[in-house]
C-alpha cells in the first residue's frame, strides 16, 4: 500500500485497517504530503527509509523521503520480501478523475506498479471541509478487490476507483473525462523573492455525459482502466502518412 498524502494520512490508515483484517499488507508511503507530484522520481537526492508504527495496527509500515513512485520502486525492490500480489494506492483525499489523473501522485504510484508488472488499484474519495470519512471507500475497495482476485488480476492495467461524497446511485465503468480549471493567482508577501503567488482554482462546467467526471457528479462510483501508454492510436497512421521523412 502507498499514497501521495503521506504516511500519516487518514485515508491510508483506514484502508490499511480494513485490508489487514483479511490480507497481509505492507505500507510504504511518503513521509510528507506529496499530492500532485505526478510520476516524479528521485534521481539525485538520497532517499531515506524509516520504519513506522501505525497506531493499533499490526502491519509493517515504512515512510520514505521520496515520491509515491519512489515508494513503489523501493517497496517492490528493497523493502518487501517475497511475492507481492497487488499494489493499492490511496485512499486519496479527494477525487482523481478526468485529466487530473495526470497530476496525481496516487494514480502515478499505481501506474509505477503496472510498469513493474504488478496488478494495481488507485483509490480516491471525494471529501467535504467538515467530514473526512473513508468507510464507504473501504467497502468499495474490498468489493473491487474480491472481483479482481477472481476474474481480473491484470498486471498491465490500473483500476482507477473514485467514490463520490453524495448518496451513491450505483457503479459505472467509465472512460476518463476531461477536467479544466479557472485558476486564480493570489499574490502573497515574501521578502525573499520579488513575487510569490498562491494558486487556487475552480473546475469549469462541462457538457460531456458519458465519462468518469460526469458519472461522479451524478452520484456514481466510477472505475476506469488506465495504462501508461499515451500513444494516440486513433491518429497514429495519419501522422505516419504525413511525416514521411
Amino acid at each position: 500500500m502507498t499514497n501521495d498524502d503521506g504516511i500519516d494520512a487518514k485515508g491510508i490508515y483506514k484502508l490499511a485497517e480494513a485490508l489487514s483484517k483479511e490480507h497481509e499488507i505492507i505500507v510504504v508511503a511518503p513521509r510528507n504530503q506529496r499530492s500532485a507530484c505526478s510520476h516524479s522520481i528521485t534521481i539525485e537526492d538520497v532517499i531515506n527509509i524509516r520504519e513506522e508504527s501505525l497506531e493499533n495496527l499490526n502491519v509493517k509500515a515504512y515512510s520514505l523521503s521520496g515520491t509515491p513512485a519512489d515508494c513503489v520502486r523501493l517497496g517492490l525492490n528493497k523493502i518487501c520480501d517475497g511475492k507481492i500480489d497487488m499494489v493499492i494506492s490511496g485512499i486519496n483525499r479527494g477525487l482523481n478523475a478526468g485529466t487530473d489523473v495526470i497530476y496525481s501522485g496516487t494514480v502515478s504510484a499505481a501506474i509505477e506498479a503496472e510498469i513493474c508488472k504488478i496488478p494495481s488499484i488507485a483509490v480516491s474519495q471525494e471529501i467535504s471541509q467538515d467530514m473526512e470519512n473513508y468507510d464507504r471507500a473501504c467497502e468499495y475497495v474490498l468489493k473491487v478487490l474480491d472481483i479482481a482476485k477472481e476474474k481480473y488480476m491484470k498486471d498491465d492495467v490500473v483500476l482507477n476507483l473514485n467514490i463520490p461524497i453524495n448518496d451513491i446511485k450505483g457503479f459505472k465503468v467509465a472512460k476518463i473525462g476531461k477536467t479544466t480549471y479557472t485558476n486564480k493567482y493570489e499574490k502573497v508577501p515574501n521578502e525573499e523573492f520579488e513575487e510569490s503567488y498562491r494558486i487556487t482554482g475552480t473546475m469549469d462546467k462541462r457538457r460531456d455525459v458519458d465519462d468518469d467526471v460526469y458519472y461522479l457528479r451524478q452520484g456514481y462510483v466510477t472505475l476506469t482502466p488506465l495504462h501508461y501508454d499515451l500513444t494516440n492510436f486513433k491518429i497514429l497512421k495519419d501522422v505516419g502518412d504525413v511525416f514521411k521523412v
